[in-house]
């Protein structure tokens, strides 16, 4: 980024600190609504609604999807206290789920059965002796619920279950946040974001009644969501990865269009730099599989990403929503149980979408991002499924749900994802057994450390967390587009100098490039690549991966004096550790004497793709 860029960027956000000039979070609750529902929803944008329905069909079948989930969530029990380890996470988000389908349907509807079904449930949940405020996430997630719920069934809710949930609302939920320290308040990651968002949702719906108390709500998130959104900037890839970026940014853009819709205002929260960005990193953070580029704690695959339909609408680039319509298509048509905790605000997808009809392929085939998490991805198409992906990440494995994996990399080609990254363990799977998953035994987990990742590996350690690799070039043109990491500090104690380079050719062959300088003592390195391929290996220098009838060539055309293996890591060392079926890691192992450097040259060249003759350049000539 220019620096000329970097200061306009600074400068936005100290100005979007605050709100505007002359409008106040008093000036503005003086004036707001007291009718509901106000919440995301008013009688105008049910009528937008409709009219939308009408000229989209898969819109129509969403609203058909959520009618039909409701009528069956009318069967089910009331909610109850059940904790998990330390969390009530998994209730306060079925609770969500529940109150966004009972409560739209109500509203689309006019049916009393949807709202009369909310209420048991929220009389429910306001009955628990507390929402587990000790995991501040549960209980920002169920305020949120039942603001929802109160808000958008409130005409067919008795003035006594009115009186018990605003009072659950503002006890357990608002009142809570005022007790102990909570560090979520000026947090950087996700957790600032959800927890303020839940805070002011709860306050919304509740200012009538307790006007200092939602105020204060209020100001304290404007004063705070900056330390989760400044993680955007400057360019709008989250470092948490796209599975934290989809339950980040929803809250984010819930607690923006609450106030929106509301308030008439987000005191340009909206305009912090990089936000409205982020929609194009996750555009190109999913291969042409539709698998996530998964670094950190991640799912392999996403769903339904509901704030990327507003933030199409904010943006007005329809080319965002490029494989949200297949993601919808698919999700409508899948078998859907009524009661659990996933896609819960799936709901709103009808309130921020508006046609899908065209939804044309974006433009760029490149994308990278700066910042605490640099990334890089790269393909070949937008509109062949066949397409050539590959993606490269920086950053730290000290960031927010962070790996050992700097230098990651994944890549797909004919259809099937080669280079993997095997994503996430439970976290109850780990914290059950005793580990301390945030503390001092993170990095004995075998998914998490480096020796399950695709990077280089030296002398058997560990990669350094307290060290950031730093994008040094992107070329998104050309024949051969291609990132360019500095990995040094990485490496710390362990090689002198790295740097990683992936670049895709014209001709749909991928390159992985190491450039490495041993420390004062000669070091034994070890290249590898996470995949579920089956693997033969040719000679030292080739191997032919097979897997779902396709085929890749991996190909090392440097160092000359390489040892290639074969790996099983389906069971990994600890008994803690989650298995991983079928997972393989390729390994290149090579010598590289005292102060001398060394090159890895590494072409993948996919079974579609004719063969080519190519010679590794420098990366400075790259």
């Amino acid at each position: 980024m220019r620096i000329s860029n970097l200061l306009a960027a600074l400068l936005a956000l100290l100005i979007h600190l605050t709100p505007a000039q002359g409008e106040t979070v008093n000036s503005v609750l003086a004036n707001a609504p007291t009718a509901h529902p106000r919440l995301f929803l008013n009688a105008k944008t049910l009528e937008e609604i409709n009219v939308n329905i009408e000229a989209d069909p898969l819109l129509g079948q969403t609203r058909d999807h959520i009618i039909e989930l409701a009528d069956e969530m009318t069967n089910l029990p009331p909610l109850e206290r059940i904790v998990e380890g330390r969390r009530l996470l998994d209730v306060s988000r079925t609770c969500l789920r529940r109150m966004c389908y009972l409560g739209l349907a109500y509203q689309l509807t006019g049916n009393p059965k949807y709202a009369q079904s909310a209420e048991e449930q929220m009389l429910a949940v306001a009955a628990f002796s507390d929402w587990n405020p000790s995991h501040y996430l549960d209980t920002a997630e169920m305020t949120a619920a039942l603001a929802i719920g109160y808000d958008w069934c409130y005409a067919a809710l008795s003035p006594e279950s009115r009186e018990i949930i605003r009072q659950a609302i503002i006890e357990k939920g608002l009142q809570s946040s005022l007790e102990g320290n909570k560090w979520w308040i000026t947090g950087h990651n996700n957790w600032n974001q959800v927890c303020h968002a839940g805070m002011v949702i709860g306050a919304l719906v509740i200012y009538e009644e307790e006007p200092t108390l939602a105020e204060q709500m209020i100001q304290r998130a404007l004063d705070n969501i900056h330390h989760g959104m400044e993680v955007y900037a400057p360019d709008g890839n989250y470092p948490e990865g796209p599975m934290y970026w989809s339950y980040g940014t929803s809250f984010n853009v819930l607690l923006i269009d609450a106030l929106q819709s509301v308030l008439g205002t987000d005191f340009d929260l909206a305009a912090t730099p990089g936000f409205l960005d982020s929609a194009e990193y996750y555009l190109h953070a999913s291969g042409p599989s539709g698998d996530y580029f998964n670094y950190a704690d991640c799912n392999t695959r996403g769903g339904v990403a509901p704030p990327v339909f507003w933030f199409a609408e904010q943006s007005d680039d329809a080319s965002l929503l490029w494989t949200q319509r297949t993601r919808l298509q698919e999700f409508l048509a899948g078998n859907h149980k009524p009661d659990g905790a996933s896609m819960r605000i799936f709901p709103m997808t009808l309130i921020w979408a508006s046609q899908l009809s065209e939804a044309p392929a974006p433009e760029k085939l490149s994308w990278s991002g700066n910042g605490e998490v640099p990334v890089g991805m790269h393909r070949s198409s937008w509109e062949d499924p066949r397409a050539v992906f590959i993606g490269i990440k920086g950053g730290s494995g000290s960031a927010g749900h962070g790996h050992m994996d700097t230098g990651v990399f994944v890549m797909e080609a004919d259809g099937v994802r080669w280079a993997i990254d095997l994503g996430m363990q439970d976290y109850h799977s780990l914290e059950s057994k005793g580990v301390k998953l945030w503390g001092e035994d993170r990095w004995k987990v075998f998914r998490l450390n480096n020796h399950s990742h695709s990077i280089v590996t030296v002398d058997g350690q560990l990669l350094s967390v307290t060290g950031s690799a730093p994008i040094t070039k992107h070329e998104s043109e050309g024949d051969f587009p291609h990132t360019i990491l500095d990995t040094s500090s990485a490496y710390t104690d362990q090689l002198a100098q790295a740097q990683r380079g992936v670049g895709l050719h014209q001709s749909g062959a991928v390159f992985i490039q190491d450039e490495l300088q041993a420390p004062a003592h000669e070091v034994q390195i070890r290249w590898a690549m996470i995949t579920r391929a089956d693997v033969s290996i040719d000679n030292d220098h080739q191997a032919t991966l097979r897997q779902e009838g396709e085929q890749l060539t991996l190909k090392v055309l440097s160092p000359a004096e390489v040892q290639m293996t074969v790996v099983d890591i389906e069971t990994p060392p600890n008994d803690y550790d989650e298995k991983n079926p079928n997972a393989k890691r390729l390994e290149l192992t090579a010598t590289i004497p005292a102060n001398a450097r060394e090159t890895l040259s590494i072409l993948l060249q996919p079974g579609s793709v004719p063969s080519v003759n190519l010679r590794p350049l420098p990366l400075a000539q790259w």
